[in-house]
């Protein structure tokens, strides 16, 4: 059922709608929750479904610059929980399982028969979960920093990579004994997830977690940028600067709130956030070993075509999951996957990966042999 706009959804964006991002629909969902979600592009153009990454994240504007909006139809869903999907931060009921049924009741309210997908990074195990349970309805898979749900990628951000700033950032501002092991992390989220609201105590966790993520984010530009220069690629390198220096900047500003008293506005959103994030990296997203091998198995078996585009020196996801996937279809459908390698980290917003995700996406690709 279709909700009218709620009458506080401005504020509750933060910035004014506009026809580039415009405010949500709401669509009721199981257990009484409600889906927000965007539609952008012309009505009569090819439907794409664009999933965000996370868990526990939300669909921003920079996620629709791949595509042409006079071509493409963009459905964008914030995810059960998450972003402005509601309750926010609700755990109850919020597994793998419901958020591809969620996926597919808006299919079936927006009446679109067969829809192209796009995901990064957590949104690429929605995706290949979706693809599984109704391959009917997808027509092609354009994956971004595909994400194994292995524990090794969970300990890869909360562990400090050799030479990079945050070893000392961890040891500095981590609770004594944190970083031994990501099994020590999770542990604590378990405990974390227990308490109903945020609380001040429980808050410099949170703002940690979020910390190392930056990191993590910073440690892949940075190599981009070092490639870029070394290559000989001045405006590549240009650009790759600023969104370097940009995120720099942004993660120093929470590194200087890190032990700031009270509670604001930030810190209840990222409180949400990372009920959700911790909630399914507990669970392993919910999956059992092997599932998303078999989910890409029966991508290759009905034949749909996808573009596996993974940045070189991603320091969340490594590429080598990717990698293994797209010779696991070659395998069974030669020329169905296509790899894509663009001098750049894990962040979608960077100037080598949104010029690959926009290549992916007018890409002709092959189609299965009969």
């Amino acid at each position: 059922m279709l909700r009218p706009l709620p009458p506080r959804t401005a504020q509750l964006l933060g910035r004014r709608p506009d026809a580039r991002w415009p405010a949500p629909a709401w669509l009721d969902t199981a257990r009484t929750g409600r889906m927000a979600y965007r539609l952008l592009g012309a009505e009569t153009g090819m439907p794409w479904l664009v999933l965000h990454g996370g868990p526990g994240g939300s669909s921003q504007p920079e996620l629709a610059l791949p595509f042409r909006l006079d071509a493409h139809r963009l459905v964008i869903p914030d995810q059960r929980g998450a972003g402005l999907s509601g309750p926010r931060g609700r755990i109850a009921g919020n597994h793998t399982e419901q958020l591809v049924a969620d996926l597919e009741g808006l299919r079936v309210v927006l009446g679109i028969a067969r829809w192209n997908v796009l995901a990064g990074s957590w949104g690429t195990v929605l995706a290949l979960c979706y693809a599984r349970q109704h391959p009917q309805h997808v027509g092609r898979l354009v994956l971004r920093g595909a994400f194994g749900l292995r524990r090794k990628e969970v300990r890869g951000v909360l562990h400090p990579h050799p030479g990079q700033e945050r070893a000392v950032f961890g040891q500095r501002h981590w609770p004594r004994g944190m970083l031994n092991s990501s099994a020590h992390v999770l542990a604590r989220m378990e405990q974390v997830l227990q308490v109903g609201a945020p609380r001040v105590a429980a808050l410099r966790l949170v703002r940690c977690w979020n910390l190392l993520e930056q990191g993590a984010a910073l440690h892949g530009l940075r190599r981009s940028l070092l490639h870029a220069a070394g290559l000989g690629q001045p405006r590549l390198a240009s650009a790759v600067r600023r969104a370097w220096a940009g995120l720099r900047r942004r993660r120093r500003q929470a590194e200087a709130g890190l032990s700031r008293p009270g509670i604001r506005q930030a810190d209840r959103r990222g409180w949400q956030k990372f009920r959700i994030q911790a909630h399914y990296l507990r669970h392993k997203g919910f999956l059992r070993p092997g599932d998303l091998d078999r989910a890409v198995a029966t991508v290759a078996r009905h034949g749909l075509p996808s573009d596996w585009v993974h940045g070189r020196f991603d320091a969340v996801c490594p590429p080598a999951n990717s990698r293994g996937w797209v010779r696991q279809t070659q395998g069974r459908q030669p020329g169905l996957a296509q790899a894509h390698w663009p001098v750049a980290g894990h962040l979608a917003g960077e100037p080598a990966m949104q010029r690959a995700l926009g290549q992916a996406v007018q890409r002709q690709p092959a189609q299965a042999a009969p």
